[in-house]
């Protein structure tokens, strides 16, 4: 499809910046990143789709090129956020797809603008057992600083030093090595008190999302979703400590699908939570792949 055009959306009070791809004569697929990532991070998904689609993906709320406000911790921001920027574009008839954190926020926008969309694609969704959202947690009293995500290095003397640093880390390494290119040339930004650069979700907002993982409880919503929904759920690990230690690991609740009225699900055990990074042409042939 070429390159993307970048462009603006004031939303909810934020400035939000996305990408286009394609003919918007053509269905619109949007698509929604992970915590911590951008929307260039699905480029070589893109890049494996049919051209008779218009692509439109997003630098959520404190990701990418977007505004970066206090916290993240509150789900249900983003969530409006992406559906401002629909209405405001006046998008129908879309396929909706949504990598982690990005696939929650897909369920919350279906809920209340179901009209909207022709069917979802949530790929390894941030939606545990139900139990985990029993007691949602105080927004006011979330300390981004208690979780190690907070101390990640923030400061880079260039993407390339970035990739050469990840390259052979693990779950970097798990990743197709032009993802991972994508991901640092685009996940940094220059630094404004300084030399080189900074990354574009400061690791104090991105542990503020995984503290706020708790603050919207999906199921409701899942319950009351009738779209078709195709959910793409990868390895999990029998051992939770390890699990819990390990972001390659799926958070998807193995019962989802059956929450779910008009779901069907796939899962793919040989691909981490990373499967876009992993494999970006097999996600991409799930997304352009009508349903049954």
């Amino acid at each position: 499809m070429g390159d993307p055009k970048e462009k603006r959306f004031a939303a909810e009070g934020v400035d939000l910046c996305y990408f286009e791809w394609g003919d918007p004569q053509h269905q619109t697929i949007l698509m929604i990143h992970a915590t911590g990532f951008h929307a260039r991070c699905w480029d070589k998904t893109i890049a494996a789709l049919p051209e008779n689609f218009h692509v439109i993906a997003v630098d959520q709320r404190g990701h990418g090129r977007s505004a970066k406000p206090n916290t993240l911790a509150d789900w249900s921001l983003m969530a409006k956020d992406v559906g401002a920027l629909v209405s405001g574009l006046g998008l129908e008839n879309m396929i909706g797809v949504g990598h982690s954190m990005g696939a929650h926020v897909l369920v919350q926008m279906a809920d209340v603008m179901a009209h909207v969309f022709d069917r979802l694609v949530l790929v390894d969704p941030t939606i545990t057992a139900p139990e985990a959202y029993n007691n949602p947690p105080d927004l006011e009293d979330i300390d981004p600083n208690q979780n190690p995500v907070s101390r990640r290095r923030n400061n880079w003397v260039s993407p390339e030093a970035m990739f050469a640093a990840f390259q052979d880390r693990h779950p970097f390494s798990l990743w197709q090595p032009n993802v991972l290119a994508d991901y640092c040339h685009h996940g940094l930004l220059p630094d404004d008190h300084g030399e080189g650069f900074v990354l574009a979700c400061p690791p104090f907002l991105e542990a503020s999302v995984y503290e706020g993982f708790r603050s919207v409880n999906p199921f409701p919503l899942v319950e009351r979703l009738t779209l078709p929904v195709l959910i793409l759920r990868a390895q999990s690990s029998k051992d939770d400590v390890t699990a819990a230690r390990d972001f390659a690991n799926s958070p998807t609740w193995p019962g989802l699908v059956n929450i779910c009225s008009n779901a069907r699900e796939v899962h793919i055990p040989e691909l981490s939570h990373f499967m876009p990074m992993q494999d970006p042409k097999r996600i991409a042939a799930y997304i352009a792949q009508p349903f049954d």
